[in-house]
C-alpha cells in the first residue's frame, strides 16, 4: 500500500527523564522513527521533558518541545500545532500512558487527531490487565489465575483463593514499578499498597506465581496488511521472578526445541493479531514449565520496548524505523533492507551468532537499596556482545560492563561456607554467575546448581566449560608448549571468549606479550557483519 496522503504532521512523544527502566533505548528508537518520518516527507513536532537526548536535538524533528510530558502540557502543545496524527508507541510507558489520557479525555477526537500505529482499543487491551486476560482466553492461550484488585480488602480476598506466593503487578506502570512477589501477607499488604499508590489507575494484578518457569521473549511487528513477522526471539537466563531487565538474556533462545519454538511463534501471532496493534512492534512474554513444557503467556507491550532496541541491535533490523513506516501505510514487503538492498522488510531476520546482553547494576550508589533481584526492574543500565557461541558472547559482556573484570573470573575468597554458597545460589543477585563460577570449581553437580538456581542445565554446562578450559589453561606452560598443540589451544580459548588480558594473568604474562604470541602463532582477530540473513544474501 502507498504512504498516506491524508496525514501531514505528526506528533511524537517521547520517554522523558531516563529512570530505571526507560532509559536511552526510547531515545534510541524515537530518533530512528523521526529520521524515518522525515524521510517520508512528514512534519515531525517532537515533545520531550528532557534535553540531554539525541531525539531533540534540533536536526532530528520539525518542531522540538521540551516541556512536561503531561496531558495538558501536549493538549496545549496539540492546540497550537494541529497535528494530523499521534504516533504513540515510540517514547514507552510514559507515552503511552499519557496518549491514553489524551484519546479518552476527549482531547484527540476535539482537535482531530488520529491515534496511528496503534489505536487506543489495542492499547487497552494489552495494557489492562483484565482485559489482557480475557483477550488470552479466547485464543486459548493460558494466564496465569489472576484477580484485579483496586483496594487492600479486594487484594487479600483474591489472595486466599489463590495462595502464596503471588506476584503483584500494577497496572500502567513501567519495568515492574511498584510490583513485587509477595511470600506472606505482611508482604502482601505492602506491596499491594505501593502497587495501588503507583499505577494511574489504582489497580493492580494478583497473579499466580510461576516462579522458576523458563522466561522467553519474542519481538514481533505486523502491518496494515496484516503479514506478521518474528524479529527475534530472546531467552531469559534467569527463570521467571527476576524482571527482564535484571537477568542476563540470550538471542536467538537457546533451548528451545524447534517444535517448541514454532508453538511459540504461532502463539504471538494470534496475541498481535487479538490486540489488535495494527502497524508496528510488540514484545510478547512467555513462560514455560521446564518440567512439562506448559507454555502460559505473561504480559505483552504494544510499543516499541527495551528489548526492541537489543533486538535491532542484535539483528539489524530496525525495528522503531520501520515500525514508523508501516504506520504510515507502508506494508512490510514494501520496505526494503538497508543491508541486503535485496530483501524487503518481510524476510525475518536469521542470525548464526549469539548475542548476549548483561545487566548492570549500581547498588553502590543506593547504600539502603536490597541487591535481591525481584520482579521489579533495579539495573540502570545494559551492554550488548556479540559472539559466535554463548560462551565467548558472555565473557565478552562481562568484560564490557567496567567493572575491572577481565571474564568470567573467580571473584570469591574461597572461604565462602557451603551454605552460603547454596543460599547466594538460591536468591538471585547480581553476582550469581561468579557464584555459579565458585560452585562448579567445589565439584557441585550441573543437575544441583540448576535445581538451586532454577537456570537451565545447557547455561550451567557452558559455564562448566569455561570453568574446565581455565584449569587447562592454568596448567599450559607457553614457552614450552610445542607451537601446533600452543596454537590450536589458543584458538579454543578464543572460542571460548578468553582474552588475551585473561590468558596473561593465568600464564603471568603481560597482555601485550600474550598479544605478541598470538599473532607470532597466526591467531588473529576477525571481525564478522550483522547482516540480517546469515550471509544468505550479500551484506
Amino acid at each position: 500500500m502507498p504512504k498516506r496522503s491524508d496525514i501531514r504532521k505528526i506528533l511524537i512523544i517521547g520517554s522523558g527523564p531516563i529512570i530505571i527502566g526507560q532509559a536511552c533505548e526510547f531515545d534510541y528508537s524515537g530518533t530512528q522513527a523521526c529520521k524515518a518520518l522525515r524521510e517520508e516527507g512528514y512534519e515531525v513536532v517532537l515533545v520531550n521533558s528532557n534535553p540531554a537526548t539525541i531525539m531533540t536535538d534540533p536536526s532530528v524533528a520539525d518542531r522540538t518541545y521540551i516541556e512536561p510530558i503531561t496531558p495538558e502540557v501536549v493538549e496545549r502543545i496539540i492546540e497550537r500545532e494541529r497535528p494530523d496524527a499521534l504516533l504513540p508507541t515510540l517514547g514507552g510507558q510514559t507515552a503511552l500512558n499519557v496518549s491514553v489520557a489524551l484519546a479518552e479525555g476527549g482531547v484527540l477526537d476535539r482537535y482531530d487527531v488520529e491515534l496511528i500505529g496503534a489505536k487506543l482499543h489495542a492499547i487497552k487491551k494489552a495494557e489492562d490487565r483484565e482485559l489482557f486476560k480475557r483477550s488470552m482466553e479466547r485464543i486459548g492461550l493460558r494466564v496465569p489465575k489472576s484477580g484485579i484488585a483496586h483496594s487492600i480488602d479486594e487484594a487479600v480476598r483474591i489472595v486466599q483463593e489463590i495462595g502464596f506466593p503471588v506476584i503483584i503487578r500494577p497496572a500502567f506502570t513501567l519495568g515492574g514499578t511498584g510490583g513485587g512477589i509477595a511470600y506472606n501477607i505482611e508482604e502482601f499488604r505492602q506491596i499491594v499498597t505501593r502497587g495501588l499508590d503507583l499505577s494511574p489507575i489504582s489497580e493492580v494484578l494478583i497473579e499466580e506465581s510461576v516462579i522458576g518457569w523458563k522466561e522467553y521473549e519474542l519481538e514481533v511487528m505486523r502491518d496494515g496488511a496484516d503479514n506478521v513477522v518474528i524479529i527475534c526471539s530472546i531467552e531469559n537466563f534467569d527463570p521467571m521472578g527476576v524482571h527482564t531487565g535484571d537477568s542476563i538474556t540470550v538471542a536467538p533462545a537457546q533451548t528451545l526445541t524447534d517444535k517448541e519454538y514454532q508453538v511459540m511463534r504461532d502463539a504471538a501471532i494470534d496475541v498481535i493479531r487479538e490486540i489488535g496493534v495494527d502497524t508496528g512492534g510488540s514484545n510478547i512474554q512467555f513462560a514455560v514449565n521446564p518440567e512439562t513444557g506448559e507454555l502460559m503467556i505473561i504480559e505483552m507491550n504494544p510499543r516499541v520496548s527495551r528489548s526492541s532496541a537489543l533486538a535491532s541491535k542484535a539483528t539489524g533490523f530496525p525495528i522503531a524505523k520501520i515500525a514508523a513506516k508501516l504506520a504510515i501505510g507502508y506494508t512490510l514487503d514494501e520496505i526494503p533492507n538497508d543491508i541486503t538492498k535485496k530483501t524487503p522488510a518481510s524476510f525475518e531476520p536469521t542470525i548464526d551468532y549469539v548475542v548476549v546482553k548483561i545487566p548492570r547494576w549500581a547498588f553502590e550508589k543506593f547504600p539502603g537499596s536490597d541487591p535481591t533481584l525481584t520482579s521489579q526492574m533495579k539495573s540502570v543500565g545494559e551492554v550488548m556482545a556479540i559472539g559466535r557461541t554463548f560462551k565467548e558472547a558472555l565473557q565478552k559482556g562481562l568484560r564490557s560492563l567496567e567493572m575491572g573484570w577481565k571474564g568470567l573470573e573467580d571473584r570469591f575468597d574461597e572461604e565462602i561456607s557451603h551454605d552460603d554458597l547454596e543460599k547466594m545460589l538460591r536468591i538471585p543477585n547480581p553476582m550469581r554467575i561468579f557464584y555459579i563460577k565458585l560452585a562448579l570449581k567445589r565439584r557441585f553437580s550441573e543437575r544441583e546448581i540448576s535445581r538451586l538456581t532454577g537456570i537451565d542445565p545447557f547455561f550451567i554446562h557452558n559455564i562448566r566449560q569455561i570453568v574446565r578450559m581455565e584449569e587447562e589453561l592454568r596448567g599450559i606452560d607457553p614457552e614450552r608448549m610445542d607451537r601446533d598443540e600452543l596454537r590450536e589451544r589458543i584458538f579454543q580459548a578464543k572460542r571460548y571468549g578468553f582474552s588475551d588480558a585473561q590468558l596473561g594473568q593465568l600464564w603471568r604474562m603481560g597482555e601485550e606479550e600474550v598479544r605478541t604470541l598470538r599473532k607470532s602463532l597466526g591467531v588473529e582477530a576477525t571481525f564478522k557483519t550483522v547482516d540480517t540473513c546469515a550471509a544468505e544474501f550479500e551484506a
